[in-house]
């Protein structure tokens, strides 16, 4: 709205052209989104801490010492994420640009799941929320009517697309059924596996930094017609606003890393996974680099993948085969401090982002 408000002013002050470039947009919705969480943080972390006794409800099967340390810290501070995200990207954006509503639309939807979670944990005191059938169908539903929106919004050469990294001119076309099936396994599992990862102080708010801050990139690039066509990657008119949602995920995540850092006063709860996960899957189907998100997320990847292989293997044989799952609590059971498990974590996450970044001249 400031955007739209301000470009109606460039006739009469010549000097406000600057809000026409995405740079300087990308900047002010990072910072805005970073002040506004600072100034709102203290009031709500109070907030929540009063509404929330006990604080998150903590696994009785993981580390001893969560119990001591963690209990009584408030979650659901993915509200603090959102409210900043949402009214920087309102605010710095072009609102008549239909992407950003897609996004905005997957994650106020995705974090509105998560907040009703968060909810029913607290308030039973329970670790176990919302049935995770049921959280799943509304994915679904959700991410469908996204898919549906992209794909009939599409211009033909890139409806339906399927880019594949390292390989030149590679890439398939599916039909609506089949786009809507794959969209929901990228963004329901983006989601989920930023969720899962989302189990020690500040570990998952900095890969959703890092990831969200190269695919902001990546989309002022897809949605430049001069470097879309230099790097052989499928111009999406319209992309590059884009970057001023993914500028405002990253100055919010910032400036909530600083009350989710060691020892974190808030966690972001699913309010915050469920909402930022969609956001980078979603982001990568509107820009066909879904399969770069594995790369980049690559972290992601790995917790959710450490969990499903532990489900299916004690199943199956009776036995573990990580100490404990998602593969952070595997670390900390083999004596790993929470602080050399999350700073590593941090490291895998940059070598990857670096390797997903390497895929734009390898094809």
């Amino acid at each position: 709205m400031l955007y739209l408000f301000l470009s109606s002013l460039i006739e009469e002050y010549s000097f406000l052209n600057i809000v026409r470039y995405l740079s300087f947009r990308s900047v002010a919705a990072f910072i805005t989104s970073l002040i506004i969480v600072f100034i709102f943080s203290p009031k709500i972390i109070n907030w929540l801490k009063s509404k929330q006794n006990e604080g998150q409800p903590i696994r009785l099967d993981g580390p001893k010492w969560h119990l001591e340390i963690k209990r009584g810290t408030p979650t659901m501070g993915g509200v603090i994420i959102l409210g900043a995200l949402v009214l920087s990207s309102v605010l710095w954006a072009d609102i008549n640009n239909v992407y950003i509503w897609i996004v905005l639309y997957i994650t106020f939807a995705f974090g509105a799941i998560g907040f009703f979670d968060d909810y029913l944990k607290v308030s039973r005191n329970n670790h176990r929320g919302l049935s995770g059938n049921i959280k799943i169908l509304f994915q679904l539903l959700i991410v469908t009517l996204a898919s549906i929106w992209i794909y009939s919004i599409s211009p033909e050469n890139v409806r339906g697309v399927i880019a594949f990294p390292f390989v030149k001119d590679s890439f398939i076309y599916l039909n609506i059924f089949f786009y809507c099936i794959f969209a929901c396994l990228v963004v329901v599992g983006s989601s989920n596996a930023v969720n899962l990862t989302d189990g020690l102080d500040g570990l998952a708010i900095v890969p959703i930094i890092i990831a969200i801050s190269v695919f902001g990139l990546i989309a002022y690039l897809v949605g430049n017609v001069i470097f879309s066509n230099y790097l052989n990657l499928h111009y999406i008119e319209g992309s590059g606003e884009l970057v001023i949602f993914c500028a405002s995920l990253a100055g919010a995540g910032i400036g909530f890393l600083w009350y989710n850092a060691p020892p974190a006063s808030v966690f972001m709860g699913d309010t915050g996974s469920l909402s930022t996960g969609a956001a980078l899957g979603i982001i990568s189907i509107i820009i066909k680099h879904e399969i770069v998100l594995a790369i980049v997320g690559g972290l992601f990847v790995l917790e959710a993948v450490s969990v499903i292989v532990q489900v299916f293997s004690f199943k199956l044989t009776g036995k573990r085969i990580f100490r404990m799952a998602p593969l952070h609590h595997h670390f900390e059971k083999k004596g790993w401090s929470e602080s050399t498990v999350v700073i590593r974590f941090w490291i895998i996450a940059v070598i990857l982002a670096l390797i997903g970044l390497a895929t734009l001249k390898l094809r």
